[in-house]
């Protein structure tokens, strides 16, 4: 992040939104926007914010699986595929 660019206070964006959706959307960086010193708000582009997202989404599932694992809630893939097939089996009945 560079400080001078990627810092604007509350007026920099009520007077210049253009030109900051412009760098924001050139660069990839978030803007924080600052009210009296103190971050506020963060302006992303809708890409990266996209991008975080899913992230997070990924992150979320991963660590639901290790806690599904450490408590014991979890299978062998070659049990998983068993339990199908006799699934499958006895519907072709």
């Amino acid at each position: 992040m560079n400080i001078s660019q990627d810092i604007k206070p509350v007026t920099y964006l009520k007077t210049r939104a253009a030109d900051l959706l412009k760098q924001i959307n050139e660069t990839h960086r978030p803007v924080v926007i600052t009210q009296n010193g103190e971050p506020k708000a963060i302006l992303q582009d809708p890409k990266s914010y996209e991008n975080m997202r899913n992230a997070i989404g990924i992150l979320k599932l991963i660590s639901q699986g290790e806690n599904d694992i450490r408590s014991g809630k979890s299978q062998s893939q070659r049990k998983v595929f068993e339990n199908i097939e006799n699934f499958l089996k006895d519907k072709l009945k």
